[in-house]
């Protein structure tokens, strides 16, 4: 990796532990290959867990995220990394998943991010949390996130 554009990245390449919160995770960034074009990025994590703030219980969900860059696009092993960070992270299901949209919008400055965070049910209920930063722009195409919705045994 001799670009410039790679050198300041840190975790890409070499043995990295996961962070002890999501507070302390780096996000790594690099430039955006494709500046003005408008194009979508996901990212899927269906083995996401964090624990239940009141019992500590652990909490899985399926997290779809989708992205448009503007000059900045995440590096995805740090993102993978950051994902990993909860897994010791005490935070209700809408804490995790907002917020994590709410660290990308923060550190990339996307045109345009949606998340979902299909849950799987504790106590008989799944709770889903969605999540966007407004209207998508026009002529990007946008894909079902494919996570079908909880059905039980029906």
């Amino acid at each position: 990796m001799t670009d410039n554009n790679y050198e300041t990245l840190e975790l890409l390449g070499g043995e990295s532990r996961i962070p002890e919160s999501p507070d302390a995770a780096r996000l790594e960034t690099v430039a955006n290959p494709h500046p003005g074009e408008n194009y979508l990025i996901r990212f899927t994590c269906p083995e996401f867990t964090s624990l239940c703030p009141v019992t500590g219980q652990p909490d899985f969900a399926h997290l779809v995220i989708d992205y448009i860059p503007r000059e900045r696009i995440v590096e995805s092993k740090s993102l993978k990394l950051y994902l990993h960070s909860f897994r010791n992270h005490a935070g209700f299901h809408e804490s995790c998943t907002v917020g994590i949209a709410k660290r990308l919008v923060d550190e990339l400055d996307p045109l345009w991010l949606r998340i979902g965070g299909y849950w799987y049910p504790r106590g008989g209920i799944p709770i889903d949390v969605f999540y966007q930063t407004g209207e998508p722009p026009e002529g990007v195409w946008l894909p079902a996130q494919g996570v079908a919705p909880y059905r039980g045994r029906g």
